[in-house]
């Protein structure tokens, strides 16, 4: 029978897996990518994950995350994960708007979201003995760092941008500064050293930024407005962390431990704007101690419309939203089976199965 799951491994994770077999003990990093409603199918994998794997070995582990991964993350760090994760799921699937809708508009139902996911503890993952959280935003800089909420500026400066990534990923750098808001018990020490292009700016998180620091990282350009006046941080407006980070190509390799990614691809591409590159997938060291785990393509077949979740269905289903949700709905329910077949692959891995990322 198919597997629900697709798994990648880099060669130092294979090797190690070979060697030693696979250990809750063992995974030191979770990435979360960005990515809208398709993190939606990982809500099964990280109930298991840190509802039941992570709580038989606890231990010291960085959860990095950008949009709806800095979301999951900042769930499975509350006291009771399971709950946190499927508030999560629930509330984002059951989001409803008009048919015309502004970006004030979708910014207040996002924020009522998170509201309803944090359920006021959003001080919470700050003290959670085993996790050490990161969120990913990106500042504007240049032309995008003064559009003062005009929707036309605000174009103009992503365009601009674009236009500078289509030549080079390098580019985007004279648009975008990477911003991570950190736990502060963790020096975020494996990402100071500068790894590309981008500057990257460092804030702790406290229980006055981190809400908002949740929201600037899911704030998509155009759909949501930018945050601003964030605790701590340096001023500027803050969208979604995955216009630098969609899928966390980071220097994983810095750190001794494996990465444990759950990923709703089975590949990682840098930024969003890189999605329609292949050349630019990851294929490097960063991604040598890393665990791709993503769903089958059988899996997927299975699924409404044979496919995930994605921002489209809002448009897709319009104003039927009894139907995107229910089909949203089917869809985490089926992520169980993704799970299922994760823990059993942990239990025993069969390298076999695994195809290098």
């Amino acid at each position: 029978m198919d597997s629900p799951i697709s798994i990648r491994l880099g060669a130092r994770a294979r090797q190690r897996i070979e060697r030693e077999g696979l250990q809750a003990a063992d995974i030191a990093i979770v990435p979360a990518a960005a990515g809208g409603p398709k993190g939606l199918i990982l809500s099964g994998i990280d109930q298991w994950m840190f509802g039941e794997w992570f709580r038989s070995a606890p231990r010291k582990r960085r959860l990095v995350g950008a949009s709806i991964g800095a979301w999951r993350m900042a769930a499975a760090s509350l006291h009771d994960p399971i709950a946190g994760l499927r508030r999560l799921a629930h509330h984002y699937a059951h989001q409803t708007y008009p048919e015309k809708v502004d970006a004030a508009y979708v910014s207040r139902t996002c924020r009522g979201l998170l509201d309803e996911v944090l359920e006021g503890r959003g001080a919470e993952p700050l003290s959670n003995p085993d996790y050490l959280l990161s969120i990913i935003t990106v500042r504007g800089i240049g032309a995008l760092g003064r559009t003062q909420g005009s929707r036309w500026r605000e174009m103009a400066g992503f365009l601009r941008a674009a236009a500078g990534n289509a030549l080079s990923r390098s580019r985007l750098a004279g648009s975008m500064e990477r911003v991570i808001f950190h736990d502060q018990r963790d020096d975020a020490a494996w990402l100071r050293e500068r790894f590309d292009a981008f500057a990257t700016h460092f804030v702790g998180l406290a229980g006055n930024n981190v809400r908002d620091a949740l929201l600037a990282s899911g704030s998509i350009p155009l759909v949501l407005e930018a945050v601003t006046g964030i605790a701590g941080a340096p001023e500027g407006a803050y969208w979604d962390g995955g216009l630098i980070d969609y899928h966390l190509h980071l220097p994983y390799q810095r750190d001794a431990g494996l990465v444990m990614y759950p990923h709703f691809t089975d590949h990682i591409v840098p930024g969003w704007l890189d999605k329609s590159m292949p050349w630019r997938r990851a294929r490097d060291a960063a991604v040598e101690n890393v665990i791709l785990i993503s769903p089958s393509p059988s899996f997927l077949t299975r699924l409404p419309n044979g496919k995930l979740p994605d921002r489209a269905d809002f448009k897709h289903y319009g104003q039927d939203h009894g139907a995107r949700i229910r089909d949203w709905t089917v869809a985490i329910g089926e992520s169980e089976r993704m799970a299922e077949a994760l823990a059993r692959w942990a239990e025993k891995p069969d390298l076999r199965q695994a195809s290098p990322i």
